[in-house]
């Protein structure tokens, strides 16, 4: 219990020094810049120790599960040397990790109230629901896809520069042809793939895998991952807009 109360006390005190910037200039802003009211600064309060208390438990939820969840079933897996469930694995992390993420979940529910507000869908609730779902479903297979490229690199000892490069390269020329209002929408996808819930469970698997095998370097080659995951989505998301548009 001790050992606990400890750890807890030195990630609360981490959250506090993180948020600790930010916490400044919003003080500053409200107060000196826009001169608000010191009593207006109490609901603000309360909202920032909540998101430290919040920030302190996901942090030692991080290292108490997470992390070690993701590293032990990729050195599991790669000990058992069956590449079919690997690969399984991965995509299920991916898309199941993707799919609960609070960020893309916000993205996509704008996006289906902005997409049918300029007249690209239906304004109906059941029709901003269908294209916020498939937009979050695209970006989802998207990850699963990316982690199952990342696995296979691993393994296979590709070089992670080129296949970077070869994918912006990719997203590029899809921009020219994809539809304007979904290129914001699929590079902000982009973005929020890499946030809580995903990057903790990216990172423990590829550092794991790398770890596992022969002549695998967990600095050189157990990173990379989460480049996937923020690429993919992007080329995932504008091809679900030229689909929508060809529709």
């Amino acid at each position: 219990m001790i050992s606990v109360l400890r750890a807890l006390g030195g990630d609360l005190l981490d959250s506090l020094r993180d948020l600790a910037p930010i916490v400044i200039v919003i003080a500053i802003f409200e107060l000196l810049v826009l001169q608000q009211p010191i009593a207006t600064l109490a609901p603000l309060a309360g909202g920032i120790g909540l998101v430290v208390v919040g920030l302190t438990l996901f942090i030692y939820g991080l290292k108490l599960a997470l992390f070690p969840v993701g590293e032990n079933l990729a050195h599991a897996l790669a000990k058992k040397g069956s590449v079919f469930w690997l690969i399984a694995f991965a995509f299920s992390l991916g898309f199941g990790t993707t799919v609960a993420e609070p960020a893309l979940i916000a993205v996509a529910d704008e996006a289906g109230e902005i997409a049918a507000a300029a007249g690209v869908i239906a304004g109906t609730p059941e029709a901003q629901d269908s294209y916020s779902n498939g937009l979050r479903l695209t970006v989802a297979i998207a990850v699963g896809i990316a982690l199952i490229l990342g696995v296979v690199r691993i393994v296979a000892g590709w070089s992670l520069p080129a296949m970077i490069i070869g994918g912006y390269v990719l997203v590029v020329v899809m921009t020219s042809f994809a539809p304007d209002d979904i290129v914001g929408i699929a590079y902000d996808s982009g973005g929020v793939t890499t946030s809580t819930v995903t990057v903790p469970l990216v990172a423990a698997l590829g550092v794991g895998l790398a770890s596992s095998l022969k002549g695998r370097n967990p600095m050189l080659d157990g990173f990379g991952l989460i480049a996937f995951a923020s690429l993919t989505p992007m080329i995932f998301v504008m091809g679900y807009g030229m689909l929508i548009q060809w529709i």
